[in-house]
This record gives C-alpha cells, sequence and structure tokens, in this order.
C-alpha cells in the first residue's frame, strides 16, 4: 500500500493533470510513480523536464538505461529497476544477461556498458567527487567528459525518482510485475 496518495487525472492538482493525461497516453497507462510525483506538481514537472533533456543526451538509450537500472539498484528502489528492466529490453534492444548484471551489480558481458555501470556506482558512492582512477577508466572505455556529465546527470533524474518511490512506496503496476525487482535487505528479510 503506497504511503503517499496515488493520484488519479480527475483528483490530481490541476497544475499536474495534463502532465498525468499525457503520460497515460504515452506508456498505455499510467505508472504509479507519476501518481506519486502528482502530489507535487513541481517533482512530476521536474522528472518530466529532466528526463526529456535527459533523454537528449550523447549517451545512447543502452547507456542510459544502465545508468538508471544501476542507479535504482544502488538506491534500492525496486519500483524504478522493475521500468527500467522493462524500458532496457523492449526499448533499448538489451538482453537478459546484461540486465541482469545491472540489477545484481555484476561484471556486464559489454565492456562499455560495464564501465558506465561502474562509474554509474562510482558517481553515487563518492557523491560526484569520483577518483582520477575512476574518470579515467571510464574515459578508456571511450567516454568523453560530456558523457561523464551526462551519467551524473542519468543520476539526478535517479535520484529524483528512486528517493520518491522509496518515499512513496507505490505498488507496482501490474504491467511492470514481470520485471519485479526487490532490494536485498527485502529478499534477505523474506528468507
Amino acid at each position: 500500500m503506497s504511503r503517499l496518495p496515488l493520484r488519479t487525472i480527475e483528483d490530481a492538482p490541476e497544475e499536474a493533470r495534463e502532465r498525468l493525461i499525457a503520460a497515460e497516453k504515452n506508456n498505455g497507462f499510467l505508472p504509479n510513480l507519476l501518481r506519486v510525483l502528482a502530489n507535487a506538481p513541481v517533482a512530476l514537472e521536474t522528472y518530466l523536464t529532466v528526463g526529456g533533456i535527459n533523454g537528449r543526451a550523447s549517451l545512447t538509450l543502452a547507456e542510459r538505461e544502465a545508468v538508471q537500472v544501476t542507479a535504482a539498484v544502488t538506491h534500492g528502489c525496486g519500483f524504478c529497476v522493475a521500468g527500467h528492466t522493462a524500458i532496457s529490453y523492449k526499448k533499448a534492444g538489451l538482453d537478459e544477461g546484461v540486465v541482469n548484471a545491472f540489477r545484481n551489480k555484476t561484471t556486464v558481458p559489454d565492456a562499455r556498458l560495464n564501465a558506465v555501470a561502474r562509474f554509474t556506482e562510482e558517481v553515487i558512492a563518492s557523491r560526484g567527487a569520483v577518483s582520477d582512477e575512476a574518470l579515467t577508466t571510464f574515459k578508456a572505455a571511450g567516454y568523453t567528459d560530456q558523457q561523464a556529465l551526462e551519467v551524473v546527470l542519468g543520476v539526478s533524474l535517479a535520484t529524483l525518482c528512486n528517493f520518491a518511490n522509496n518515499l512513496g512506496q507505490p505498488p507496482l503496476n501490474p504491467q511492470l510485475e514481470a520485471y519485479r525487482w526487490e532490494p536485498e535487505s527485502v529478499q534477505a528479510a523474506a528468507e
């Protein structure tokens, strides 16, 4: 059960309604993340605006999804892991081995995507103050200074949605159920 109201198009604040209508049309359903964010129309606007900007980054969709899944796992956000797993398969064309490596924080079989995932972890762990070695390793994989900053952009987007989900605790939409992921703390408590 969600700790924050799951707004509908009908009961959302007026400033959020158009964005919810567009999101439902775009997704074919209204993700519960957006229903939570609609409680603060500026948070919903920020998420959608920054998401659009992130979509224009020079990182490929697969690389952007590496950032999103890695950040969601790091932040313990099962909702975002599921959502970005679906995008990774359906839109980015990533295979199960790659996506499972992101989800399990293990070595990704694609060297460039592994570099993105590891650099994302470093950005989060160091709050952006990555070591010279981490930046050099990322750039040695063929990435640029611009793309290092684009990883930071992706982490900022992920932080907003991961933390909003962790705060609100919305249930997973049925459309995402096949991609369910639980943080290790939840997995350990169930055993």
